[in-house]
């Protein structure tokens, strides 16, 4: 009877044998989304620029040898490339690519005060990162038959939120990009979706959001409370699983209802 139970739990796994390359994934998003992943059976290749950071989502994840934490730096082609192959050494191949690496400063204001240095690091951060893993991880879906592309833009690509246009540039690029690369892939068995976080009480933002008014005033308007980093990583999960085979081009709000204002 114990043996039957423990088959059964194991066919359950949603991811099991995939393998998920996973940028930003130190982050409070990105370390939920890896324990998630883990738990539902898929091996990942965790990537971060913080070692430090990176040895917690190892911790969290159970100490897990189904998950590898790499040093990533998604502005750099060479450092997705090199993570790639690492992931493909260690997994054999990759077939879920999360591009959850990405974030905006204090920096960032209206569009006339915005320090053009500002507007650049969101750019390259958010955007640029995310198309160049997809410019070198979509060739290793295809070579295994297809997958699922999960990129990040957020709720400010949605709505107007003053004093974050380099943020909302940024990803509101994500945003187009997601649909015309759906559209490109389809030939290839690759789905390609964004999931559009609004406020995520990360360990970082709830230490702002009683510093700065206009987080709190989103945090009042969320109608089902504020969200939280396991909201999008079990809507990632579902990305990244067989069950949503029919999904593709969606940019899919996970916002407690902000964005219907």
């Amino acid at each position: 009877m114990t043996i039957m139970t423990t088959v059964g739990v194991q066919e359950m796994a949603r991811l099991a044998g995939k393998v998920a390359f996973v940028t930003g994934a130190a982050g409070g998003i990105g370390s939920e989304i890896c324990r998630r992943f883990v738990e539902e059976g898929a091996s990942v290749l965790a990537g971060d620029i913080s070692s430090a950071a990176l040895e917690k989502v190892k911790i969290l994840c159970g100490g897990s040898d189904r998950i590898v934490p790499l040093l990533l730096d998604v502005t750099k082609s060479e450092s997705i490339t090199e993570g790639l192959q690492v992931a493909v050494r260690a997994f054999g191949k990759v077939d879920i690519l999360c591009n959850a690496a990405g974030g905006s400063t204090p920096l960032d204001s209206r569009v006339t005060e915005a320090p053009e240095e500002e507007f650049w690091r969101a750019i390259s951060l958010d955007l640029f990162g995310t198309f160049l893993c997809c410019k070198h991880g979509i060739p290793e879906l295809i070579r295994v038959g297809g997958g699922s592309v999960i990129n990040f833009s957020s709720m400010v690509a949605l709505m107007a939120l003053p004093d974050r246009d380099c943020y909302t540039a940024a990803k509101g690029g994500v945003s187009a990009i997601t649909r015309s690369m759906a559209h490109e892939y389809a030939e290839n068995k690759i789905r390609v979706n964004a999931i559009a976080p609004g406020l995520t009480l990360s360990e970082r933002v709830q230490g702002l959001v009683d510093q700065r008014p206009e987080l709190k005033k989103l945090a009042d308007q969320c109608l089902l409370s504020v969200c939280e980093p396991n909201d999008m990583a079990e809507l990632a999960v579902y990305l990244a699983a067989d069950e949503s085979k029919r999904v593709t081009g969606q940019v899919i709000p996970v916002d407690s209802g902000v964005t219907i204002y």
